[in-house]
This record gives structure tokens, sequence and C-alpha cells, in this order.
């Protein structure tokens, strides 16, 4: 069985040559090398998450807005929250936690 095979691979090391020269070049110097697949699918898979994470904050901006828009109340609590607006009667304090 040994001979059987070292038979063989000196009668097609010509052939057996030209495919690991052209799998190593396939593997690490091409263009779409191995490293840069591997790279591709990691920013893919960022991506992605990104882009979940991205439509879960559109859906609950268009509810805040739904409400925003509907509710009067919401609309001055958000803005006394987020733009610290007050009415003419009030005083606002500020507390900074660390």
């Amino acid at each position: 069985m040994k001979d059987w095979l070292i038979e063989k691979i000196k009668k097609y090391k010509i052939v057996i040559t030209i495919l690991l020269l052209f799998l190593i070049w396939m593997l690490f110097f091409d263009e779409y090398n191995l490293f840069r697949i591997r790279r591709d699918h990691h920013k893919l898979k960022s991506l992605k998450e990104e882009q979940i994470y991205l439509k879960q904050k559109i859906e609950t901006d268009r509810e805040q807005l739904k409400k925003l828009q509907n509710d009067t109340p919401e609309l001055e609590k958000m803005a006394r929250e987020e733009y610290f607006l007050k009415k003419d009667n009030e005083e606002i304090y500020i507390i900074i936690e660390e």
C-alpha cells in the first residue's frame, strides 16, 4: 500500500505540485483570500447586529412620536426632562450623579 502511494506521488508529482501551488495562491495571495473572507464575514455579522439594533430603535422612536403627537402632558414631560424647559414661576435644579 505504501509503495503504491509513493509510486502514484512520483507519477503525478507535477500535478500535485501545481494543485498545491494553486491552493496556496487561493488561500493567501488571491484578492479574495482566506483572511479577507474572514474579515468580511465578521464585518457582515456586526452590520447585521447593528441593523437589528437600529430597527428596534426606529420602532421605539415611532412609538414615542405617536405618544408625543397625541398626549400633551407627555410632550410637556419630555420637554422638561430633555430640554430643561420650565414654566415662568418654576425653578429647575439639575442634579448630576457621579
